[in-house]
């Protein structure tokens, strides 16, 4: 099945729509994997810190994008939370389809204008874009927990910039290993009434089950886990690694990982239909 893009998913898909976080490769094709198992489209997010860790961009876009020309489901790879215009650009020019830019550690001016700048320059080459809002308080800005996004400012920044969907703060916080965010349901739900874009959950990892299903039934759609996958990848290998002391080759314990992020991505997936 070709590679898609993320407005393309996101405009069909009936319920709320998993963008998860690729670190390695095992990563993509468990993702993948999770998904063809659910029957499901999935997005593949490559973040700036991804980025960084592999030293640059091309080698794991090109692998996710090659995973995603393979699969028996739609699946998108994006970029996400991109800080710097010229990886925005490097994406577009690689064949990436959409973009998560943030400029939300800027002063409120100067994100409207660099969201509104990129998001331009995007439209003209057909590429979709994410953004967030400005930071509102603690070290993680815009999700920290007690952050909250206000519907009339939702409106006047998506007017203002013209971006294709809002990750919004309603109670989440990124890498949390725990599942005890609480959400605002009924903030979710009048977002969802005000803002003309699909809604964002960043620092899902954090929500439980019944919680994310109640958040999509009020509105968000593009739903970000990254830190979940993490633990689940970490977990088992460790449990792998603890039952053969004698192991070396890493295709053994990191198949263990791989097949435990499939499994969470197909009932993820399962969760928010």
């Amino acid at each position: 099945m070709p590679l898609v893009g993320t407005g393309e998913i996101v405009a069909s898909s009936p319920g709320g729509v998993g963008a998860f976080n690729v670190i390695l490769l095992e990563h993509a094709t468990a993702i993948v994997a999770g998904a063809q198992r659910a029957g499901r489209p999935v997005i593949l997010q490559i973040s700036e810190n991804c980025v960084r860790y592999h030293g640059a961009l091309e080698p794991i876009a090109l692998a996710a994008m090659a995973v995603a020309r393979r699969a028996e489901v739609p699946v998108a790879v994006h970029l996400d939370h991109a800080t710097e215009r010229s990886l925005v650009e490097e994406a577009v020019a690689l064949g990436i389809g959409s973009v998560m830019y943030d400029a939300s550690a800027l002063p409120d001016a100067d994100n409207v204008a660099s969201t509104a700048e990129v998001a331009a320059w995007c439209h003209e080459r057909g590429v979709w874009v994410e953004a967030e809002l400005g930071e509102v308080g603690g070290k993680d800005g815009v999700h920290a927990p007690g952050a909250r996004t206000k519907p009339h400012e939702a409106v006047d920044y998506v007017a203002r910039t013209g971006v294709d969907a809002l990750a919004v703060a309603v109670g989440t916080s990124h890498a949390m290993t725990t599942k005890e965010a609480v959400l605002d349901l009924e903030l979710i739900a009048d977002l969802h009434r005000a803002v003309p874009v699909p809604l964002v959950l960043h620092g899902s990892s954090g929500v439980p089950d019944e919680t994310l299903r109640q958040a999509v039934r009020r509105g968000m759609k593009k739903i970000n886990i990254a830190t979940h996958l993490n633990k689940a990848f970490t977990g088992a290998v460790r449990d792998h690694l603890a039952r053969d002391e004698k192991v070396v080759d890493p295709r053994k314990y990191v198949a263990s990982g791989r097949d435990a992020v499939a499994r969470e991505v197909a009932h993820l997936l399962e969760v928010l239909s």
